[in-house]
This record gives structure tokens, sequence and C-alpha cells, in this order.
């Protein structure tokens, strides 16, 4: 069997009687016409009227396109065209339009990479600006959670706001897309902070959506930015767009979880002894950052007591300071279990997501880390899939149970 690993696959053998399954998306095939499916729903859309309707009913002299940046790859390609055609022929000119690079916390990308995700024609043609979440915000008051919601300027100015994204699991906010281009995309540091301070109380115990107060406060953050249109896509595995959804901004996204859910969240009987779990390759495993999405869903599938034995590249390393600040600091995994709930700091949120499975589970880790990388994050280093497949079959003397999970970023384990 092979797991993606960065933009290449390990190879690995394991005896097909220890694997309880390979928990792997209910894939739903990619639409014929993508580019068509995104046209009506940009003149057909859910709770609201046409684009083209509300383009033309006010006086825009500053239109603001949200979009993620390059840690979640989003099909642009298809979505932007259809939605650049319409804001033309509204009578906007191309000065008048601002993409903002969604980076919440993130570092901005490289003019490459810009490139490469939203094509040489629209990058060299429209301004862009990444959203930097310690600069240029406007203060938009408190949230009823008592969260005082700082934006990006640009965004809390603009006469139209326009969110582009992809509805897929996430491990905190239940879903991606949709409010989280607010919050935390080109929210402030500290809005983003006291957000996902919350997902101490959730990410051992997800709720229903409905109930998340993650994504309860993204929906107000939304409201209160005065969201106009959004434009989200349901993707599958190979990355083919299999529904598109536009319009308003709660009623489009909540439109797209159905299909999501459905494809990724997997139902299980029991939990195994181990899993084996690939982050997906790039660019979902470009960094530990990013790749840690995988290590949760996997550690819903597995025994107190178990292993997890984790395939991400990350050849980028940490990808994020204050995250290697804490695990350098951490003598022990509780360390920064206890340290998270003395006080919330973003980048030591992950440190804790990581750190929260170490307490109970051991990690085996196949990257591009060293040695002593891997040890600072409570995981042991092997350099082969194999080599950690041998290590279970020594560890547990061949009576042991395991799930894979080749798309673990995607899949969620849903034990009941």
């Amino acid at each position: 069997m092979k797991l993606k690993y960065g933009r290449k696959k390990l190879e690995f053998k394991i005896e097909s009687s220890k694997v309880l399954d390979i928990l792997k998306a209910k894939e739903k095939e990619g639409l014929a016409a993508p580019q068509a499916a995104v046209e009506r729903a940009l003149a057909d859309p859910t709770g609201s009227a046409p684009l083209a309707e509300l383009l033309t009913a006010k006086k825009i002299d500053d239109l603001v396109i949200i979009v993620n940046d390059v840690t979640r790859y989003t099909p642009y390609h298809h979505m932007l065209p259809p939605l650049l055609s319409i804001i033309s022929e509204a009578g906007i000119k191309k000065e008048q339009v601002t993409f903002i690079v969604a980076t919440g916390v993130h570092s901005p990308h490289s003019p490459e990479q810009n490139k490469e995700i939203f094509g040489k024609k629209i990058d060299g043609n429209y301004n862009f600006i990444y959203h930097n979440c310690d600069h240029n915000l406007a203060d938009l008051g408190k949230l009823s959670t008592g969260n005082r919601l700082k934006i990006n300027k640009k965004v809390a100015e603009a006469d139209f706001v326009i969110t582009t994204g992809v509805i897929l699991p996430h491990y905190m906010a239940g879903f991606s897309g949709g409010r989280k281009s607010i919050l935390p995309g080109v929210a402030g540091r500290e809005s983003i902070e006291n957000n996902h301070a919350l997902m101490i109380d959730v990410i051992a115990d997800p709720p229903e959506i409905s109930e998340n107060p993650i994504s309860q406060e993204m929906f107000e953050a939304a409201a209160k930015v005065g969201v106009d249109f959004i434009l989200n896509v349901v993707t599958n595995s190979s990355r083919e767009i299999v529904q598109v959804t536009a319009g308003n901004y709660r009623q489009a996204w909540e439109d797209g979880i159905n299909t999501s859910a459905e494809m990724y969240h997997l139902h299980l009987a029991k939990k195994a002894d181990a899993a084996i779990v690939s982050s997906g390759g790039f660019p979902r495993d470009i960094n530990i950052y990013q790749a840690q999405k995988a290590l949760d869903h996997a550690e819903h599938a597995v025994k107190k007591g178990g292993t997890i034995i984790w395939v991400a590249e990350c050849s980028e390393g940490y990808g994020e300071e204050r995250f290697e600040k804490w695990m350098n600091e951490a003598q022990k995994p509780e360390d920064n279990v206890k340290r998270i709930k003395e006080k919330f700091l973003l980048g030591g949120h992950k440190a804790f997501a990581i750190s929260k499975v170490a307490v109970e589970k051991e990690i085996i880790l196949i990257s591009d880390l060293t040695v002593e990388q891997t040890d600072n994050i409570f995981a042991k280093k092997m350099t082969s899939i194999q080599q950690a497949v041998d290590y279970l079959e020594e560890k547990y003397k061949g009576d042991y149970s395991v799930y894979i999970l080749p798309q673990g970023s995607l899949t969620v384990p849903v034990v009941k």
C-alpha cells in the first residue's frame, strides 16, 4: 500500500488480518462542468438575490474578495473566472477590486505561490493584499461572547464583501469555509486567540455543528462585518468540485456541509489498537502546524494507550514560531495541556493539540524532521512506514488491530 508524503508516496506492507478498515472518504464524483456549475450558483444562489443584481443595486467603489491562502487548496481556476466576469459586467473596474488573502495568523505567500494559486492572469491584473493579524485593523466592538472583534481595515471599510472557500471537516470549527473567511481569516490576533480558546472545551468531544461555540462566534463575526455574498465549494479527495454553493453567508454554507459530512464523516463500530495516518501530502503536510489535523482525526479511532503512525513530510518544519517555542519549553506533554488552560495563545493551541494526544497515545512520526525535532513534539522518529509497522508487530507481539487513514486531514472517524 502507498500513502501520500509531500509530493510523492511511501510504500509499505501490512497483514490484511490486522486492518479493521481503510478509512477513505465516501467519494462523490467531480462535476463534469465545474465552471458552469459556478455560473449557475452565482445566478441562482441560496438565500440571496443573484450576484449580478446585488452588484448593480448599490454604488460600489471598493469591492473586496476574500480568498484562502496556500495552506487551504481551493479550486480558484474554476471559481474566480465566472465571479470576476459578473463583477466586470456590473461595471466594476479591476482597480476597484481587491483580493484579501485570508492568512489568519499565517505568513504571506511568496510571489510564485500566488501565481500558482490564482494564475498569472489574475495575479498580474488585480491588487492582492495579505492580511496581517497585527496591523491595519478596524475595531468593530464586542461580540455577544465578550470577544472584541478586530478585522482587516480594508474589509471593514469595503462597500461589498465576497468570501470564497472550500467546505471540509475542521477539527475545531466543525467545517471550514463560510464564516471562517472572516474569523479567523481576516481577524486580529487577539480576536482569533479568544475564538480558538474555546477549542479546549470542544476538541475532546466535538459537539454538533449547531452547538459548536467556535462556529457560532464565527457566524456572529461574519454578520457584524456584513458579508454580502459567499462562493464556496465542496471538493472530493482528488480536489474535484462536487458541489458549488453561493449566496447568503449562513444558508449557502449550510447547504454544503451535508455533502461534506456525507463524504468525510466515517462512522466506526469500535476503536483500534493503532492507526496509520497520512496527512494527505502537499500542501496539507507542508509543516507540522498544518499536518496536525490528521493526527487529531486519527486519535478518535484509537484506543487509550494505543499507537498512531503519522505520515507527514513537513518540508517547512514546525511552521509557526510560538508553537515551536512551546514545544521547546515543555518537558512533558502534560506541560502544554496545563499551560493552555492558564493562558490561551495562538501557536500554543497546536502544541496543546499534539500534546493532548501524546498524553494518552504513542506517536510515531515519519517526516523530514530531525530526531531532535521529533522528540521535541513528544513523538518517536522512524525513517519509513515499514519500519513503524514492524515496530507495531514487535510492540503488540502480532496481536493488534489497526485503521489506515490515507486522507487523514479530511476523514473524521466518528465512534458512538
